[in-house]
Order: C-alpha cells, then sequence, then structure tokens
C-alpha cells in the first residue's frame, strides 16, 4: 500500500523542515558566539586596554584582539595599568614571557682566560743576516755553482777572486821578512791586513814564502742564499756585495692582531702555534715585539713571534695559527648573547620582580668561551635576560622606558651590603680628575688581582685632598656595580 501527500502537505513539512533547520543554526551561532566572546569579555576585568600588538613586531598597533597578521599567535594587549607606578620598566605576562622563550641568568664571578686566536705567517728572521763582501778590488776568476734559494753551510764557498794588488804587497813582505827586521817584518804584515787579506792568506804566504793573490771568499754563517751577485768574470770593487745569507735558526712568525684585542699582548709572552704543514703539532714560540705600526686597511697590529726551526722545516710563507694563552683573571661575568649592542652603548636587560624587566647601560671588558667581563654597570647576582632581550628592549623603547645608567643603583636580586667589603693595597698616585684616581698598585691577594694600573672611581673628593701625583699611598676600595671606588687612601709614611 502506498501513501500519497498532497501538495499542500508537501509545502507544509517543508515549511517544518526549514523552521527546524534554522531554529538549530541559531541556537549553534548563539553557543558559538558565547563560548568564543566570553574570554574576551572576562579576561583582566576592570582593566583598561590602550592597544594591542604582536610582541614579534611591537610597533605595529591594532584596536581590538584577534590573531596577529604577522605570526600565528594571538595579539597581546597592552594595559594603561601597566606603567607600575613609580617603578620603572615594563611588565610582561608570564604566559607571554614562555610564547617568547625568554631565559634568565644571573651574574656571576668567575675567572676570564685570555684566549686570543689569530693567523699569520712564516717569514726569515732578518736579525740573522749575514752580507758577504769583497774586502778588495779584483777580478772573479771562479765561482762554485750557487744559486739563490740554496741551502748552505758555514764556510761555503762562494767564488775566488784574483787581486792583483796583493801580489806586489805579498812579494814587498817577503823581502822585508828575509831581511830580518822584526820592526819593518811586523810593519809589512800589518799592510797586507789593512789591504783586506785575510789572517789565513797571510799565514799561508809566511808559511810557503810564496805569494797568494787568489782568495776565496766563503759564507760567514749558514742558512739559505737570499741574493747572488758574482759570476765568473765579474770585476769587483773593494766593499762590493756578493751575496746575502738569511739564517734558519729561528724563523719570525708575523701574526695580525686586530687592534682593539691587542692590548693585553706583550712581548715576552708565551705563544702556541699550529701550522697547515703539520697538522696535529702544536708548536712554542714566544713574542719578540709588537710592531708600533697599525695596518690601516685592516686595523690590525703585527705582532713579530719567534719560533725555533729545528731541521729547518719551516719555511718561509708557511701559513700559521697562533693562540695567545694567559693566566685566568677573576671577572664578573654574564654569556656574550645577553648583550645588546646598540653601536653606541652596551644594554642588559634587567629581569626585576614581578615580571617586569628594564634595560640597564654596562661597561664591557674581555670575551673568552661565550662569556664577556662586565667591568661597570652590573652587580653580582643581578638577573638578566640572556635571550628573547632584543622584543623586550624594542617595547621598552616604545614605552620610553629609560635605560638604568653605570652607576645606578643596584636591583634588590644583588647580594646584600655585606659584600661590599674593603680591600688595601698600596699604589702610587698616577692621575687624579675630580671623579677619579688613577693608580699603580700592588697586588690584592685577597681578590687574586696582580700589580697594574688602573683607574678607581672617586665619589668624594676629600678623600684624595692634600695628595698629588707621584704619591705613596695606602688606599682601601671597593667594588660596587660602577666600578672600584676608593673609600679611604692615606699617605705611606717617609714620602
Amino acid at each position: 500500500m502506498s501513501l500519497e501527500i498532497s501538495p499542500r502537505a508537501r509545502l507544509g513539512l517543508a515549511a517544518a523542515a526549514l523552521a527546524l533547520i534554522a531554529g538549530g543554526a541559531g541556537y549553534g551561532i548563539a553557543h558559538l558566539g558565547g563560548h568564543e566572546s566570553a574570554p574576551l569579555q572576562t579576561a583582566d576585568a576592570g582593566r583598561k586596554a590602550l592597544y594591542w600588538y604582536d610582541p614579534m613586531v611591537p610597533s605595529q598597533h591594532f584596536d581590538k584582539p584577534g590573531k596577529s597578521p604577522f605570526m600565528d599567535m594571538q595579539l597581546v594587549a597592552k594595559y594603561a595599568d601597566e606603567g607600575g607606578g613609580d617603578a620603572p620598566g615594563v611588565r610582561i605576562d608570564p604566559a607571554t614571557s614562555q610564547t617568547l622563550g625568554l631565559r634568565t641568568v644571573a651574574a656571576r664571578r668567575g675567572e676570564l682566560a685570555s684566549s686570543l686566536t689569530a693567523t699569520g705567517t712564516i717569514d726569515f728572521n732578518q736579525r740573522d743576516v749575514a752580507i758577504v763582501q769583497a774586502r778588495a778590488g779584483g777580478f772573479v776568476s771562479r765561482v762554485y755553482a750557487r744559486a739563490p734559494g740554496d741551502i748552505i753551510g758555514a764556510g761555503a764557498p762562494l767564488a775566488d777572486l784574483l787581486v792583483p794588488e796583493w801580489a806586489g804587497a805579498q812579494a814587498e813582505f817577503l823581502a822585508v821578512r828575509r831581511s830580518g827586521n822584526a820592526a819593518l817584518i811586523q810593519a809589512a804584515r800589518q799592510r797586507l791586513a789593512l789591504l783586506g787579506m785575510p789572517s789565513g792568506t797571510i799565514a799561508s804566504v809566511e808559511r810557503t814564502g810564496r805569494p797568494h793573490n787568489v782568495v776565496t771568499i766563503s759564507t760567514p754563517t749558514g742558512g739559505v742564499i737570499k741574493t747572488l751577485d758574482v759570476r765568473a768574470g765579474m770585476t769587483m770593487t773593494a766593499g762590493q756585495t756578493l751575496a746575502e745569507v738569511n739564517g734558519l735558526g729561528t724563523v719570525w712568525l708575523n701574526a695580525a692582531v686586530p687592534e682593539a684585542i691587542a692590548g693585553p699582548l706583550r712581548p715576552g709572552q708565551t705563544v702556541q702555534a699550529t701550522l697547515a704543514a703539520f697538522p696535529g703539532e702544536t708548536l712554542s714560540g714566544r713574542v719578540s715585539a709588537i710592531l708600533p705600526q697599525t695596518q690601516a686597511d685592516s686595523r690590525t697590529l703585527t705582532v713579530r713571534i719567534e719560533l725555533p726551526n729545528r731541521g729547518g722545516r719551516l719555511r718561509p710563507g708557511m701559513f700559521a695559527t697562533v693562540s695567545f694563552g694567559g693566566s685566568a683573571q677573576p671577572a664578573l661575568l654574564v654569556p656574550s648573547e645577553a648583550l645588546i649592542r646598540t653601536g653606541k652603548r652596551t644594554l642588559v636587560m634587567l629581569a626585576l620582580d614581578k615580571g617586569r624587566y628594564r634595560p640597564a647601560e654596562v661597561q664591557t671588558g674581555r670575551e673568552s668561551g661565550g662569556d664577556t667581563e662586565i667591568l661597570a654597570g652590573l652587580g653580582e647576582g643581578e638577573k638578566i635576560v640572556a635571550s628573547g632581550q632584543f622584543l623586550i628592549d624594542s617595547e621598552a623603547s616604545l614605552s620610553g622606558v629609560e635605560a638604568r645608567p653605570i652607576g645606578g643603583t643596584p636591583t634588590a636580586a644583588v647580594k646584600p651590603a655585606a659584600t661590599a667589603a674593603l680591600y688595601e693595597t698600596v699604589g702610587k698616585i698616577e692621575q687624579i680628575t675630580a671623579n677619579s684616581v688613577t693608580l699603580s698598585h700592588e697586588p690584592v691577594p685577597a681578590i687574586s688581582w696582580p700589580a697594574m694600573t688602573m683607574t678607581f672611581q672617586l665619589p668624594d673628593p676629600k678623600v684624595v685632598r692634600g695628595l698629588k701625583a707621584g704619591d705613596r699611598v695606602r688606599f682601601g676600595f671597593d667594588r660596587p656595580p660602577a666600578g672600584p671606588t676608593v673609600r679611604r687612601m692615606v699617605k705611606v709614611a717617609g714620602q
């Protein structure tokens, strides 16, 4: 049996179905809208949002929340009450800090080893050079098949020189010698020496009784022939250079060191060198000189290192890598990645309490192994941001937050004032200014300081009243974040 539905009934059923669908859709939309909009209405209730922004692009502001057009993340609200009253800095909620991947570390005391590496090339030792010259004029009668670049030993012959002038003088000497007059014999012998005749040739004339007007010119030292200007048949004049011989017992390694980091280097310092020609082998040498001229194109200083050349293996032109080691010195250290270098100053981002951050200006020193020495502007124990600090710095700049200057009050994260103990030593005043004093002081064993010359802060000019440059004094100092500061000073008796 079939059921027939009239056209009017079919129309009524279609209308009912449409109403049911519309009602269900309306309920769903209302339910979805209520579910999504509730957090926007209830989150951070009572706080006024100034604008919304993407932490990755903080300079772009939006007038309503939503998804960032730059990154796959929600916009963050900037509230009017985030100024924090009188507390400087910017506030970032913990959830956003975790999203940005912020990582904080504490400034710590440690030892920073001097590890400077540079490159250089092997060169001849220019202090080990011998110049071979003709002592008298004559003719080259024979050469010994030498060429520039040959390595020869000491006393190696270079050429035979025929000296006609010597023949007459030697014959005269032999005639005087037969006379038996000791005074005349001595005078004639002296004349032969003044003519440039070697003592061996004079002795040979006396022994054989015959003139020897051919002399063999040999090298006084061994090494490599750098220049050779003698050929068979040449006419030589007295004093003319025949050859230049450079010794190979030691060689120079000329290393190019950037001028910005060449300050700690000193002559006599021990260095380690590795050469591409001898992989896996380390050679030890010492700094013989730091040349006074700076290369203008590369802004480097040439450091001359003397290396022993056992077996003559080291050849000029070889490439080498030099490591300038040094004893570790105590220092206040932070990770190098935590520094923000603007070109005009160096900043770190302080991590304060309650999610607040503030930039602080610091003075940096040496750098080694991923750590940088802080000379002033930061105290031991203060927490700083080691990653993500550039984003916070951008937000701080937009909010007009001023950086804490060097010498500013440290945060509560710093260890108590009990660490500000006075250290005493003796030194000589080099210079006094309105707010500093430069002293050449003896070692300070309590903090492992060696003897050196350095500048101390001078907050109270009364400390140096009656003292002048050149006075020998005993002084006490501490080490606040602003840098070593003199607290008392007295003149040593006997000055």
